[in-house]
């Protein structure tokens, strides 16, 4: 984890977006040596801060974070003596300082640059020259169990909640924003765009970009703004309604009866067709219906999208923007950015919002991604070419890092030793000889 962070000088990053306003003189923790903590602690599935009442006796935790002393025994104060990091205390200071005034909370940070520096940290790791990108936007309910700044409730998810704006390509997570649930599915969705796409374009120049999402974001305001841009198309959800029923009965009626002939088999028929609203749309716009009939009855869906139906020039394949591909081909596969989600909850906490303030809980929000995009390069780098190669996360971290060794420290040096029944040991090794080879950002 501490080569991956060197090599992209990610937590150097993070802390020039924070202010350190204490006195050097009685400073223990570096703010890198700090950020390192909470982030790796979190990448090894530790997100809560109490867990570090323990952790900061770990040498090996002590080693990653840059600790010259990973057994603690240079502590000022007699008391600390044993605990080569920081506590659970000081770290929840990080968290809240900027909701408290007092003196112990003195390392603010710039919600703004912290944004930017996970856009940009996420940006980088890129394929430089990608021909097409897919954004995906989605929102999740993060339930609150408190009485936390900006909670409100939300009859969808049955609970008071935040509502995040996730915005993800790949496996990479570019945006997380916490926004509070009475907000609208696509609400602030433009106001990030025009941060991602003017970065995307430093690192890709040459990309065409296609924003993925449900009908929560099937927004006039997107739509015209991606029309807007150079090379940026779209392909949302659409909510049905009467008049798009109607446009579809031919095709559902085919449907119909292909399902009656073929004895009950579900039957997907997939027509397009023109269409603008009364009132919000700005144009008509190209729409694909499909019209598909199973055994619990009809499930028409849409979709709207301002790509060709002929493809574009320079691509080999013309035909997989047609009705039928575009939608099980590329629509459809939207469904892997809901793993990266479940992969943020599930293996990382990032819904465990419960902090009061609502600035400290988009911290923790961020600094969850940010440990994702630790795991995420782990994986990419270490273990490319292997059976890891897409596992999640979670088992990412169990094969390579929560495995049991013992651990010495002598006057020059840590020793890890590992159990030689360790079946993964291969592929630890060879996770490590490629690791060792980044070097570190210039």
């Amino acid at each position: 984890m501490r080569q991956i962070d060197r090599g992209l000088g990610l937590t150097r990053s993070l802390a020039g977006c924070f202010r350190d306003r204490r006195d050097p003189r009685f400073v223990e923790h570096a703010l890198p040596e700090l950020l390192a903590q909470r982030l790796y602690a979190l990448a090894l599935g530790y997100e809560d801060l109490n867990d570090h009442a323990q952790l900061r006796r770990d040498p090996l935790l002590a080693t990653a974070c840059g600790k010259r002393d990973p057994l603690g025994e240079d502590r000022v104060d007699p008391a600390d003596r044993g605990h080569a990091l920081a506590g659970a205390a000081t770290l929840n200071r990080l968290e809240l300082s900027n909701n408290r005034t007092s003196r112990g909370h003195k390392l603010p940070h710039d919600p703004a640059k912290v944004e930017a520096c996970l856009l940009t940290m996420a940006v980088r790791c890129l394929p430089k020259h990608a021909k097409e990108i897919v954004l995906d936007l989605d929102s999740m309910g993060h339930l609150l169990h408190g009485l936390q700044e900006g909670r409100h409730f939300s009859a969808y998810y049955d609970g008071y909640c935040y509502h995040p704006l996730y915005i993800i390509a790949g496996d990479l997570v570019l945006w997380a924003q916490v926004r509070t649930s009475e907000r609208q599915t696509g609400a602030e969705v433009v106001a990030a765009l025009e941060q991602i796409v003017p970065a995307i374009r430093r690192r890709c120049r040459k990309a065409r970009l296609i924003l993925r999402g449900d009908s929560g974001h099937c927004r006039p305001g997107i739509m015209d703004w991606c029309e807007a841009q150079r090379a940026v198309y779209y392909c949302l959800g659409l909510q049905q309604n009467p008049r798009l029923v109607e446009r579809l009965a031919p095709a559902l009626g085919q449907a119909r009866a292909q399902h009656c002939l073929c004895g009950g088999v579900s039957v997907r028929v997939f027509t397009e067709f023109g269409y603008r609203t009364r009132d919000s749309w700005s144009r008509a716009r190209r729409v694909i219906g499909k019209a598909e009939v199973t055994a619990q009855g009809d499930n028409p869906r849409f979709v709207v999208t301002n790509l060709p139906a002929d493809g574009f020039a320079e691509d080999k394949d013309r035909e997989r923007f047609r009705p039928a591909r575009l939608y099980e081909e590329l629509y459809c596969a939207r469904g892997q950015m809901e793993n990266v989600l479940k992969q943020q909850v599930l293996d990382l906490g990032a819904d465990r919002m419960s902090t009061h303030h609502l600035a400290s809980n988009q911290l923790r929000l961020w600094l969850a991604a940010f440990a994702y995009l630790l795991l995420e390069r782990l994986r990419a780098i270490g273990c490319r070419g292997t059976h890891l190669a897409r596992a999640t996360v979670g088992t990412i971290r169990l094969r390579l890092l929560k495995i049991a060794a013992q651990v010495s420290v002598s006057v020059r040096r840590v020793y890890v030793r590992l159990s030689s029944a360790y079946p993964w040991a291969d592929l630890f090794r060879l996770c490590q000889q490629r690791l060792m080879a980044l070097a570190p950002p210039g």
